[in-house]
């Protein structure tokens, strides 16, 4: 029976056991069951191809699950119909079923990059050119459609690319289109969403209210317990709107309001949340895994400040370029910076910190343990640190050993 006031360590147990990591990794093959119960107990996976170790979706589920055939999640994505990709927290995987929840924010999505709404209005033919070659010609990517009339084919200064590949955006932006499949330079193929989401979810009408209660719903699950701060970030939901909506829950008796030691804000806890008696969780966490993304909530859970460096200049960065933390037990206990050399096949270790309070022998032999199966999982031989970092030494040593 849980209690109406948690303790912290209750808080941890409870948001971690709700992120699927709170159970041994499995002793077989890793399936496409397994990865099909994460995405769906997390709600959503987000996308990022920053690829200095490997894409963080990827990685979300070898913190859980191990090692597995990464061809196995692109084949469940994009090929089977029970997953598909949409702007959920970022661009994520969802379920199809999610489709429906988010169509209120299709409706009012901001083409990117910003500014690019003067070329839609300005250029209507070549908008629906676009629609019209995938729907004749069938799945298509941007590199396979024409450039607009006497439009430069480039967006210079932008990350998007090209205009093909804006318009494409846009229009799976606003649910029109769908993905069907990355190319393995990880570009989108698109083709029309009623050819990928099946039809009742498409057709499926909710008001916003509604939409949003599911939503929220779908993010305390994947809590555990979180303030309403917490729960809206998870699906990107505006913080008032937010607010009103956790309210209305709690009224319904579908959220239960509790106190959290030392957290200043009321949190709210899910029906269905599981408060195990402790975790035994060793694993590396990708900047972009659910447990870490949001960071206000990390440094209540953990006591944890963390900060993605990547856009840092290279000589003001404190941790490093691509930093996992390192969760042992239930504690955030290490951070490592990370690299994945692949003409030399090896991991390599940039920086090595370990947390003040974390016992260094212990937890050094758990994370290489797990350097070393990660390692393995890329198809790399070997593990090497080097010297930057409080904890480099330690590291060494049972990397070594």
């Amino acid at each position: 029976m849980l209690k109406i006031d948690l303790s912290l360590s209750e808080a941890r147990r409870l948001a971690l056991a709700a992120q699927g990591l709170d159970r041994p990794r499995p002793r077989g093959k890793v399936g496409a069951q397994h990865l099909r119960r994460i995405i769906r107990q997390l709600g959503l996976i987000q996308i990022d191809f920053v690829n200095v170790l490997v894409p963080a979706q990827y990685q979300v589920f070898f913190s859980r699950l191990g090692a597995y055939d990464r061809s196995l999640l692109d084949d469940l994505v994009y090929r089977r119909g029970e997953f598909t990709e949409q702007w959920a927290h970022e661009a994520s995987i969802i379920p199809v079923k999610t489709w429906s929840l988010l169509r209120h924010r299709m409706e009012t999505h901001r083409v990117r990059p910003w500014g690019f709404e003067k070329f839609i209005e300005a250029q209507p033919d070549y908008v629906n050119k676009v629609m019209e070659e995938i729907k004749q010609r069938g799945p298509l990517s941007a590199d396979d459609l024409p450039s607009p009339a006497n439009v430069s084919r480039r967006i210079d200064g932008s990350w998007i690319g090209t205009v093909p590949r804006a318009v494409l955006e846009a229009h799976f932006g606003f649910g029109r289109l769908a993905a069907v499949n990355r190319l393995p330079n990880f570009t989108r193929v698109y083709d029309l969403v009623e050819r990928v989401v099946p039809h009742e979810h498409i057709q499926r009408t909710l008001k916003r209210e509604e939409a949003q209660r599911e939503l929220l719903c779908l993010a305390a699950r994947a809590h555990g317990v979180g303030t309403a701060n917490d729960l809206a970030d998870y699906y990107r939901m505006n913080i008032r709107e937010a607010r009103q909506r956790v309210a209305e829950l709690v009224e319904a008796g579908e959220l239960r309001e509790v106190k959290v030691e030392s957290w200043r804000e009321p949190a709210y806890l899910h029906p269905q949340a599981q408060l195990p008696r402790r975790i035994e969780a060793a694993a590396l966490l990708s900047p972009f895994d659910p447990v870490v993304w949001f960071r206000p909530r990390l440094a209540r859970l953990f006591n944890f400040e963390y900060t993605i460096e990547i856009f840092v200049p290279a000589a003001k960065r404190k941790w490093g370029y691509y930093v996992l933390p390192f969760l042992l037990g239930d504690r955030l206990v290490a951070r490592v910076d990370l690299k994945a050399d692949r003409n030399e096949r090896r991991v390599l270790v940039l920086a090595a910190h370990i947390e003040r309070q974390a016992k260094p022998g212990e937890v050094a032999d758990a994370l290489a343990s797990e350097l070393r199966a990660m390692a393995s999982w890329l198809g790399l031989d070997s593990v090497v640190v080097g010297r930057r970092g409080n904890f480099a030494k330690h590291l060494t040593r049972a990397v070594k050993s």
